[in-house]
C-alpha cells in the first residue's frame, strides 16, 4: 500500500518512485533526482539560453560538475522520503523541510521520460532576500507563525520547452501542492538576474510583488550582475 504521508505525490507503479504531476501540463512531472541524470544536465547548463540566467553553475559545465551536484541534492531528497516513510503510520501529515521531488520531466506516450530542468524551494540566504527580517541567516525552518521563515526558489527549464507556461505551472503546482501544505511555506522572497523578464513574469503570475532592483549585486562567473527582488506572502 502506498504511504499516505506521500500525499499528494503519486507513485510510479513500475519503479516505486514518487512524483508530482503538474496541475495543467499533465504529461509533465516532478521527480526525485537520479544519479543517472548527469548526462542530461551537461548540454542544458552549457546552453547560453540557460546558464546566462543562473548565478551558480560554472561554465563550461563539465561531467564532474553534474556528478557533484547530483550527489549534493539526492541525499536531501532521500532523507525527506525516509522521514515520510518513518511517519507512515502517523495520523497527521508530517511537515518537512523540503520537497523530495524537483526534477522536471516530460512523460512520452511510450512512458519514457525527457529531462527538462529543475525547480526547488529552499530557505532564502541572500542578504537582500533576508532584508527587513532581522535575520542574517537561516539554518533550519523555525516555523514561527508570527515570523514566517523566508523561502526562495531556484529553477531552470530546457529552452526547447520555453514559452509554453511549463515553469509557471511547475511553480504553481510545487508551491500549492507541496510547499504550502507540506513544508509550511508562508513567505517567499525570490531573486532573478537583472533582465530576466521571463522569470519575473513567472513570479508575478503567482502573485509576487516587485520589491526592487539592485545593481551589481552578485558575482556571476567573474562579472557583476544586478538582481530583481520580488516577494510574496500566503493569503495576501
Amino acid at each position: 500500500m502506498d504511504n499516505p504521508q506521500l500525499h499528494p505525490l503519486e507513485v510510479n507503479p513500475k519503479t516505486g518512485e514518487p512524483f508530482l504531476r503538474l496541475l495543467s501540463h499533465k504529461n509533465i512531472i516532478l521527480t526525485p533526482p537520479r544519479l543517472s541524470d548527469a548526462p542530461f544536465l551537461i548540454p542544458l547548463l552549457n546552453d547560453e539560453r540557460v546558464y546566462h540566467w543562473l548565478s551558480s553553475p560554472p561554465y563550461p559545465y563539465l561531467p564532474e560538475h553534474a556528478d557533484w551536484w547530483l550527489n549534493q541534492i539526492k541525499p536531501a531528497s532521500d532523507r525527506i522520503l525516509a522521514e515520510l516513510e518513518d511517519a507512515r503510520n502517523d495520523a497527521t501529515l508530517k511537515i518537512v523541510d523540503g520537497s523530495p521531488v524537483r526534477i522536471i520531466r516530460e512523460v512520452q506516450e511510450d512512458g519514457t521520460e525527457i529531462f527538462l530542468g529543475d525547480i526547488c524551494i529552499n530557505l532564502a540566504e541572500q542578504p537582500w532576500e533576508l532584508e527587513g527580517s532581522g535575520r542574517d541567516s537561516q539554518g533550519t525552518p523555525r516555523r514561527d507563525p508570527s515570523d514566517p521563515d523566508i523561502w526562495t526558489l531556484g529553477d531552470y527549464l530546457a529552452p526547447s520547452h520555453h514559452g509554453r507556461g511549463i515553469m509557471s505551472d511547475a511553480f504553481n503546482t510545487l508551491l500549492h501542492q507541496w510547499g504550502i501544505p507540506r513544508m509550511g511555506v508562508q513567505r517567499m522572497v525570490v531573486t532573478t538576474l537583472e533582465g530576466n523578464k521571463g522569470s519575473v513574469r513567472v513570479f508575478e503570475k503567482q502573485g509576487f510583488k516587485f520589491r526592487k532592483t539592485i545593481e551589481d549585486a552578485i558575482d556571476v562567473r567573474g562579472t557583476k550582475r544586478g538582481v530583481h527582488v520580488l516577494e510574496w506572502s500566503h493569503g495576501t
